[in-house]
């Protein structure tokens, strides 16, 4: 039996790809949501966003000061939440790959588990996987009945 060194379990990959990035898929959903609020209020309080992620102010807390650990956030104890512009940067890259996702399965015909799947691929796909779905999502939008046709091809 012949060994396969570069072949791991998928939670192999994942504690792989997780050594290799800066923050965690909880880590980077808390950005993504502060990056979301930010774009119609300049700044956000712990209860706001443990509201709008089904948090419990602590644990919202918590991920805070990790994210301000990180130099993404700018908060002290009790006060409002900022985004730095590194926060923002970040921030604005997350809140993209999401939309790039949900239109890719949207493009598949994916609708009744979409947040679901969006928010479990986001984490996961690699640099290239999403230059490829981008590139696959231009030639849906530029040729609308190009995805009918391969569905028919698949059948």
């Amino acid at each position: 039996m012949s060994v396969m060194p570069d072949f791991h379990t998928v939670r192999g990959y994942q504690i792989l790809e997780q050594n290799r990035k800066l923050l965690t898929p909880a880590m980077e959903d808390y950005l993504e949501m502060i990056y979301r609020y930010s774009l119609s209020q300049n700044y956000m309080r712990v209860n706001t966003l443990a509201q709008l992620l089904n948090v419990r102010p602590p644990s919202a807390t918590s991920m805070v000061k990790k994210l301000t650990e990180h130099g993404l956030l700018k908060y002290k104890k009790y006060d409002i939440i900022i985004l730095t512009d590194k926060g923002a940067k970040l921030g604005r890259y997350l809140l993209e790959r999401h939309r790039i996702i949900e239109t890719f399965l949207k493009n598949l015909g994916i609708s009744k588990n979409l947040l679901i799947d969006t928010e479990r691929i986001e984490h996961i796909v690699s640099d290239e996987t999403l230059e490829r779905i981008i590139h696959f999502n231009k030639c849906v939008s530029e040729k609308p009945g190009l995805y009918a046709e391969l569905a028919a091809k698949t059948d």
